[in-house]
């Protein structure tokens, strides 16, 4: 503990940052703790400024119990934290002023620290223990790796996962209930079910949450009917606070199973408990089920994840390398994001390939070596187009330097192969207008668009540039057979 003559605010902050940074991970420690700033220190309350009302939130529910201890070690057992917080004024031209608030949560997560595991009543048997143990303890069976800090948020998955979120902080409280987050595989709904349960249970850690697949339920039902105790089974689920159910398309065809499901839904919904289904497909494209289970599953919402697009795919392997410590070139990266544009479990796979391959080669992964690993992996890579091999395509038909294309000059013959090699980027890739200008020189969408409407132009007014813009045409493709 610091001494008392030496404390200033700032220098409790320091040493309070040093024992914070050893607790979270980089990511979260540059997101959340390097925006604060100390800001008095009397009576041992330290204030803290933060830069808005969901900053200050997101604190008191994910890491007040982080930062009381860490205070409590520099100050003293007396010590509180209080916050200084930036609102913005609505009002045009107004600038923003801000409100001090004391940490409210202490009380609340004092009490639920102890972690101990809920029990239930020992005359219900738990079908996810041993039977014969006294000890009936219920475990959510959620994967703590699988959380809302790593699931990476696009276009593709915005509505479920914004749905999810707002389940996780209020579950039962939200009308998403039930919530069904549907998708083909291996697009993350598993991924984002377990993030809602696992945000559940850090910040109401009071609540019983499970996750169970449609398959294992099953199972469990099948064994219940099989040793007589079927009561014990529907009375064990129906003590849920929130159930996680996934793959519920696994029920078709198994009336038993629907209509055992079908009351542990209904009491579990008018209790005003949480209901979190994944399914491949949507509440009206599912086959041989009871038409009440549907009508209930269509009560709440219905979220889909989509195909990630090109932007969100990188974000998700630049993440993933990121989590595990490693670099691997741009091009490789948007290389990869490009040949595996179907399934988020494939392009990570892919991208566990390349490293296990580099390493027992002892090879630095460059762009041959991925699509050399890349051939095996997925199809028709062969075929795919890049802009690099745009670029020099053209500038070889032009006979000028890719760094000239790149480059500010504005020379005509150089302009015109740059808007050329863009134009054809733009129409024979993936990449969005801001990959493709980032491509040229660090240039924005507008000088993109720009250049796919001068070529579109020139080639209706200039003989001679239609004649070459059509030649690049053919030998882009010829070479990519």
């Amino acid at each position: 503990m610091s001494t008392q003559m030496e404390m200033t605010c700032e220098t409790v902050w320091h040493n309070c940052l040093k024992l914070i940074k050893d607790n979270v991970n980089p990511q979260s420690f540059k997101t959340w703790f390097d925006p604060i700033k100390p800001i008095k220190l009397e009576n041992k309350v330290l204030t803290i400024q933060v830069p808005s009302q969901f900053f200050y939130e997101w604190l008191e529910e994910h890491y007040v119990t982080l930062l009381r201890k860490t205070l409590k070690q520099e100050l003293g057992p007396a010590s509180r934290l209080e916050y200084n917080i930036i609102v913005e004024n609505s009002g045009s031209g107004n600038k923003p002023y801000t409100i001090n608030v004391p940490t409210n949560s202490a009380a609340r997560t004092e009490q639920n620290e102890v972690g101990l595991p809920l029990n239930i009543s020992t005359n219900i048997k738990n079908p996810f223990i041993i039977p014969g143990l006294k000890k009936i303890n219920i475990d959510a069976q959620l994967n703590p790796n699988y959380t809302f800090e790593n699931f990476i948020e696009g276009d593709c998955n915005r509505l479920a996962r914004s749905a999810g979120f707002a389940v996780a902080n209020k579950p039962g409280g939200t009308a998403f209930n039930p919530l069904m987050v549907f998708g083909g595989t291996g697009l993350g709904k598993t991924h984002l079910v377990h993030a809602i349960g696992n945000h559940i249970k850090q910040v109401n850690k009071n609540k019983v949450v499970l996750y169970v697949s449609a398959e294992k339920f099953m199972s469990q039902f099948i064994d219940s009917v099989k040793n007589n105790n079927n009561n014990d089974f529907v009375n064990f689920y129906q003590y849920l606070d929130v159930l996680i159910i996934d793959d519920v398309h696994f029920f078709a065809k198994k009336e038993k199973t629907q209509e055992i499901f079908f009351q542990i839904f209904n009491h579990l919904h008018q209790s005003g408990k949480q209901l979190i289904l994944t399914s491949d497909r949507a509440p009206k494209d599912l086959k041989d089920m009871d038409e009440r289970l549907l009508s209930r599953f269509k009560w709440g919402l219905s979220a889909d994840l989509q195909v990630p697009d090109f932007e969100t795919r990188v974000a998700i392997l630049e993440h993933k390398m990121y989590t595990d410590g490693i670099t691997l070139n741009r091009e490789v990266v948007e290389y990869v994001a490009h040949s595996i544009d179907t399934n988020i479990r494939e392009l990570e796979g892919a991208l566990i390939s390349l490293l296990a391959q580099a390493s027992l080669n002892r090879k630095e992964i460059d762009l041959d070596l991925a699509k050399q690993i890349l051939k095996n992996f997925v199809k028709n890579v062969s075929k795919e187009i890049s802009i690099e091999y745009i670029q020099k395509l053209v500038c070889d038909y032009f006979g000028i330097s890719i760094d000239q294309v790149k480059s500010k000059t504005r020379k005509r013959e150089i302009v015109q192969a740059r808007q050329i090699s863009m134009y054809f980027a733009k129409d024979l890739t993936k990449s969005s207008l801001k990959t493709i200008g980032m491509h040229f020189g660090g240039r924005d969408h507008s000088t993109v668009i720009h250049a796919c409407q001068t070529v579109n132009d020139l080639m209706e007014t200039d003989k001679k540039f239609k004649i070459d813009v059509e030649e690049l045409s053919k030998r882009i493709k010829i070479n990519t057979l």
